[in-house]
């Protein structure tokens, strides 16, 4: 079943591959990948999730307040460093973007979300991100199909395929307000 599965996703990215730009085609990722949470550079592993349409960072103690008749999320970014093995700790305060609603068999949750980068590849991208604490999970990001929608193809027999590698100088892929709103979580 799992080698069905596997294989459809392949030929369906092979015949997305036709509509992809050009510049997509050449940048294949595998299901999980080394990405850096910017602008600090911490390394962490992420899970690519083509199931999840939001994507989602591990974080703590997580309230909303109000700032100047607007939204806001304070939270705690608790992150192993996998590149140093060292813990990355930081409390941020950010506009909250949106409330995400996700259902599931253990009933529904609502999450923040708010806008963060991340680099994979050669590329840094401003993305969605849901607050969740994803302590217990093997992934502290995941990056869902709005996020995957920009990188290129997705190769689910194999990990680690790019290296983050952006400084000063990468390019940055901004979100645009809209994009890809419409679909569901969970």
């Amino acid at each position: 079943m799992k080698r069905v599965a596997n294989t459809l996703m392949l030929v369906a990215g092979f015949l997305m591959l036709g509509a992809a730009p050009a510049a997509l085609a050449d940048k294949v990722f595998g299901w999980v990948e080394r990405a850096t949470i910017e602008p600090w550079g911490v390394a962490v592993k992420a899970k690519l999730d083509s199931g999840a349409l939001t994507s989602s960072l591990d974080a703590r103690n997580i309230e909303t307040f109000e700032r100047e008749d607007e939204e806001w999320v304070r939270f705690r970014l608790k992150l192993e460093d996998t590149a140093s093995g060292e813990v990355f700790s930081e409390d941020l305060e950010l506009p909250l973007y949106r409330d995400l609603r996700v259902r599931g068999a253990g009933g529904s949750d609502e999450r923040p979300v708010v806008l963060m980068k991340v680099c994979l590849g050669d590329t840094i991208y401003e993305e969605q991100f849901s607050l969740r604490d994803r302590e217990e999970m093997n992934y502290p990001l995941l990056l869902g199909r709005r996020t995957l929608a920009h990188l290129g193809l997705l190769d689910v027999r194999e990990t680690f395929l790019q290296r983050p590698n952006c400084n000063e100088e990468s390019r940055l892929r901004e979100h645009e307000p809209g994009e890809s709103e419409k679909g569901h979580d969970g």
